[in-house]
């Protein structure tokens, strides 16, 4: 009886001893995949017989068993690798990844991704990243996580609602339109550019707006001063090309085409003739027919203190566009307030300081970027960087509990718990470290070791058996 227990637990440890070789030549052969984490067999001894001694009985072991085999969930280290969508996690979590069609979430340190020809952002197994869509105007997240998946490679175009123009307007500019109001030096009844005569303004700049369809149209601005004698201020006239001029009052196009086409609106600039600073400015809105609708300034401002003009570049399609020359007036202390760049009448040329416009034109996307909060935005040839998708990252009460589905994924299970899924870089989650990938924490040198410790233990293990099988033969010599 005693030698054949030792006979098994002799077994038992080669039996032990060979699972705990395939673990480590698993991880040897993973010490370069993506994401891999290391596992490391937990031994225990089997159930202890009992045998008689002077003293009473006692126990003897049976052999040994592994008890569990664990994962090792320490960082590795990150390879830059430049691709954009090639993400790695520093700190706890796990990407979140579905099946194609599937239902059941899997879990994976692996962040080698990338966009497939359906404009899914998928690992080369064609699991899916999961993450929050993203408000296009706030950034915020909308809804529950769901698929990261472009199915619009194209930028909307935004129609303008407001322009700013900072100008310098030469406070030793003559009356160019002498005692005649600037606007009726212009004529969109002329079939051909320049619709105001040059030697008729002081001044003119002109900057883009776009319609609803993202179509660009040219608005400028001309400026004159007013009666020589009175030196701090300038009229200034707000005019479009006038064969793109759709307001209905125009309808049905008229040729040759009405002498206010084009003409939007009118106003004036005032300074201080000191500091050549903005006092007060003036609008008067103009219809295509010519009849002006005076702005005052209780009744007519944006909310941001500016007056605007109406346009229509599509017909029966109106827009308003704020006019900013960078002042705009506070209605509790009832003045035009100066921002620190403004349009200003000094003792120089003429010139244009700064103009920009809030509405762009369709645009086409042209690059992808992911920040360490795992925001996805896209870069369009508009000129618009746009937030997408936030990538979604989940922990576990229990990672050891997670059970490995080959392919550098987990899947959860009762001694996991559920997934505990929130933003990068909260609530304990790691941050997203973009355009590089975790390697394997497999430490070579640590299985070379466990790879001769457990060769050695083999060995012995095997000369058990065979010194056992010796001991029986001597007892079998007995009978002779």
């Amino acid at each position: 009886m005693a030698l054949s227990s030792a006979l098994f637990a002799g077994s038992s440890g080669l039996s032990t001893l060979g699972d705990t070789m395939q673990i480590i030549g698993d991880n040897i052969a993973n010490v370069n995949t993506i994401g891999f984490k290391s596992s490391k067999a937990n031994f225990q001894d089997l159930l202890s017989q009992s045998v008689s001694t002077m003293n009473g009985t006692a126990q003897v072991g049976s052999g040994s068993a592994i008890g569990d085999v664990s994962a090792s969930f320490e960082q590795g280290s990150f390879e830059t690798t430049g691709n954009a969508t090639d993400l790695a996690i520093g700190g706890d979590g796990f990407f979140v990844l579905r099946e194609t069609n599937g239902v059941g979430n899997y879990y994976s340190r692996a962040g080698n991704f990338g966009f497939d020809e359906d404009g899914y952002m998928a690992n080369p197994n064609g699991y899916v990243v999961q993450g929050w869509e993203l408000d296009e105007a706030t950034g915020n997240d909308v809804g529950s996580i769901t698929d990261i998946h472009l199915n619009s490679f194209t930028s909307n175009p935004k129609e303008s609602s407001a322009i700013q123009l900072i100008t310098n307007l030469d406070s030793d500019g003559i009356d160019n339109s002498l005692t005649a109001p600037l606007e009726d030096s212009w004529d969109g009844s002329s079939l051909t550019a320049p619709y105001m005569t040059d030697g008729n303004y002081e001044y003119q700049t002109t900057i883009e707006v776009y319609d609803s369809l993202g179509s660009a149209h040219d608005i400028t601005v001309y400026f004159d001063k007013t009666d020589p004698a009175t030196d701090s201020i300038y009229e200034y006239v707000i005019t479009c090309n006038p064969d793109e001029d759709k307001r209905t009052t125009l309808v049905p196009p008229l040729v040759p085409p009405s002498a206010n086409a084009g003409l939007l609106g009118k106003g004036t600039l005032v300074f201080e003739p000191a500091s050549g600073i903005i006092t007060d400015i003036t609008m008067t809105d103009i219809d295509g027919a010519g009849t002006p609708t005076v702005m005052t300034t209780a009744a007519d401002l944006t909310k941001d203190g500016t007056f605007a003009f109406n346009a229509d570049f599509l017909g029966g399609s109106a827009m308003s566009v704020g006019l900013d020359f960078g002042s705009a007036y506070d209605q509790t202390q009832t003045s035009w307030v100066n921002d620190s760049l403004s349009t200003t009448q000094f003792a120089v040329a003429s010139n244009t300081t700064y103009k920009t416009s809030d509405g762009y034109a369709a645009g086409e996307l042209q690059d992808i970027n992911v920040d360490e909060e795992g925001v996805i935005t896209g870069t369009y040839s508009n000129g618009q960087t746009i937030p997408l998708y936030r990538v979604a990252l989940a922990d576990f009460q229990n990672e050891d509990g997670l059970v490995k589905e080959g392919g550098n994924m987990f899947s959860a299970t009762l001694a996991s718990g559920d997934a505990i899924t929130n933003k990068p870089g909260t609530n304990g989650l790691g941050s997203i470290s973009p355009g590089a990938l975790e390697q394997s924490n497999v430490d070579i040198a640590d299985e070379f070791v466990k790879m001769i410790t457990t060769q050695r233990g083999y060995q012995a293990n095997s000369k058990i058996i065979t010194t056992v099988d010796s001991m029986l033969s001597e007892l079998m010599n007995l009978k002779r």
